[in-house]
């Protein structure tokens, strides 16, 4: 599992991939797996990297690391599209206005806690 892993670039190293899965941050068919954990065409990997988990289906089994153009051949993201995040407004002032003034402040307070 993790020379997979480290081979079709779901990780940077091998031994990044082996943490992975000692942590219990990789799973193969909805099982925990071990570094050790041998995997075949067909099997749905989730992997937690960094902050965002991936969702590989195996297409092929690798045991070196090749190109980045041949690694992504061997598996399909099934990640899901993460959600939209809400459009949150900016507080902004134009560039060389100056400090701003104790009424320009006051509505910049409001409209960080909400109230406005």
């Amino acid at each position: 599992m993790d020379r997979w892993l480290w081979a079709v670039r779901l990780t940077k190293t091998r031994s990044d991939a082996a943490a992975a899965c000692k942590g219990g941050h990789v799973r193969v068919n909805d099982r925990p797996a071990k570094a050790a954990t041998s995997v075949s065409p067909g099997d749905e990997v989730r992997a937690r990297v960094g902050d965002k988990t991936k969702v590989v289906e195996v297409v092929r089994v690798i045991q070196k690391r090749v190109g980045a153009a041949d690694a992504a051949t061997c598996f399909i993201d099934r990640t899901p599209a993460p959600p939209p995040e809400a459009a949150i407004p900016v507080a902004r002032r134009d560039r060389g206005a100056g400090r701003p003034t104790k009424r320009e402040r006051r509505v910049l307070d409001k409209f960080r806690t909400g109230q406005l």
